[in-house]
């Protein structure tokens, strides 16, 4: 943190930390009005599984090519206007690909939806990390939190529309316009100025070194082979929770169902418990991050992880396996944001620049863990590919000394 006094945040910057609230939502939230439509959309296509595979690949594939632009866009036009116009582009985005008549045209709005999610990503995370630097403690967590309340919102008001018949065009225009209108009221309340410029309050600590032994963020760029170093490490953190939600998303109910013989609804449930543990995680994140620090938290959380998991793995059973993924959720939910955090602090780079990189190599993680994890289940079993889960929180217990320490 850049902030050490804490004190009672001005009403601005409240207003602020709502409109930032309702960015993560309603990124949260669009994406997830599209997912449930992807049955429906494969049959009117009429394509196979691999056409399908590479279709939907174009939205990560979208977001790798146009998320380094993310930084300069955010020192060119500021953070928030950055998140929002982003978030407009995402949700006519993801109305093309669901009327798109052919596979080509689903493609190619799902390439463009997935290029503006990147690009809007970094820019709600970047003006979150400026309102955080105001309140003087750790808000970075309960944003990630809120995401996760959208989607779950953005996937509920997809199955109602289904579930009442209502078309994909009139429910993703419904979805795109109501989340647009959303975006575009809290960039009325979001923080004046630009992000290159340092709050005043940060001034006292600019000329200091932080408890890590690092350059205040503000000092001149000096780049050199720590903040080289330091960046490759918080990239493979974050990958690092990257695979593990990925994980519970590709692999969960396959592996409950097929290699447990779990009946379809409890296979279910792995990837609930850990989405839903990585929630909670989230919403207690910011509190322990405050009281012990970046470090101490990922390394615990690493710890949980791994040891949850790999006891699941080592002692099949249906309860243990969901504890274990229920784990792997808890022990992951700051890591994402404590990486970009850490990112977004580094010196001798432009502003945005650190926190582009990560959030853009990040999503590689999401890209190369399925097919990782795919090519050890044939060649060995599903239960052997599983182990990138405990290794990713090795992983993470052996570099979380980039993060921070409690500060005093």
């Amino acid at each position: 943190m850049t902030v050490d006094v804490l004190r009672r945040p001005a009403l601005a910057e409240r207003r602020a930390r709502v409109a930032v609230a309702v960015l993560f939502f309603t990124n949260g939230a669009l994406f997830a009005n599209l997912l449930p439509r992807y049955p429906q959309i494969k049959a009117d296509l009429g394509i196979g599984n691999a056409a399908y595979g590479l279709a939907v690949a174009a939205f990560p594939a979208g977001a790798i090519a146009a998320g380094l632009a993310a930084g300069a866009l955010v020192r060119r036009f500021g953070s928030a206007r950055v998140a929002v116009g982003g978030t407009l582009v995402t949700g006519a985005g993801i109305l093309a690909a669901g009327l798109g008549g052919s596979v080509a045209l689903f493609a190619g709005a799902l390439f463009l939806a997935g290029a503006a999610d990147a690009v809007t990503d970094v820019g709600q995370n970047a003006h979150g990390l400026r309102v955080q630097r105001r309140y003087g403690r750790s808000i970075i967590n309960s944003f990630h939190a809120i995401w996760s309340i959208g989607a779950v919102t953005g996937g509920s008001m997809a199955a109602a529309a289904i579930a009442l018949g209502v078309s994909r065009g009139p429910h993703l225009l419904f979805s795109a316009v109501l989340f647009a209108v959303a975006a575009c009221v809290a960039l009325r309340f979001c923080l004046p100025g630009g992000d290159n410029e340092p709050a005043e309050e940060d001034a006292a600590e600019d000329a200091a070194e932080d408890h890590a032994g690092r350059p205040a963020r503000h000092t001149a760029p000096v780049p050199g082979a720590r903040t080289s170093y330091v960046l490759a490490a918080l990239v493979l953190i974050a990958t690092a929770g990257t695979l593990v939600e990925d994980a519970g998303s590709s692999w969960a109910t396959l592996y409950l169902s097929d290699s447990l013989h779990a009946s379809v609804a409890l296979a279910a449930s792995g990837y609930v418990a850990l989405v839903g543990a990585q929630f909670v995680g989230r919403l207690l994140g910011d509190r322990l991050v405050d009281r012990f620090g970046q470090r101490a938290v990922a390394r615990s959380g690493a710890l949980i992880a791994a040891v949850g998991m790999g006891l699941a793995l080592a002692v099949p059973t249906v309860p243990g396996t969901i504890l274990g993924f229920a784990a792997a959720g808890f022990g992951v939910a700051t890591l994402v944001p404590a990486a970009m955090h850490e990112a977004d602090e580094l010196p001798g780079l432009k502003p945005g620049s650190g926190l582009t990189i990560v959030s853009w190599l990040m999503r590689l993680g999401f890209l190369l863990s399925p097919p990782v994890v795919g090519l050890v289940a044939d060649a060995t079993s599903l239960r052997a590919g599983l182990l990138v889960v405990p290794l990713a929180g090795v992983i993470v217990l052996l570099l979380a000394g980039v993060l921070r320490p409690r500060r005093d």
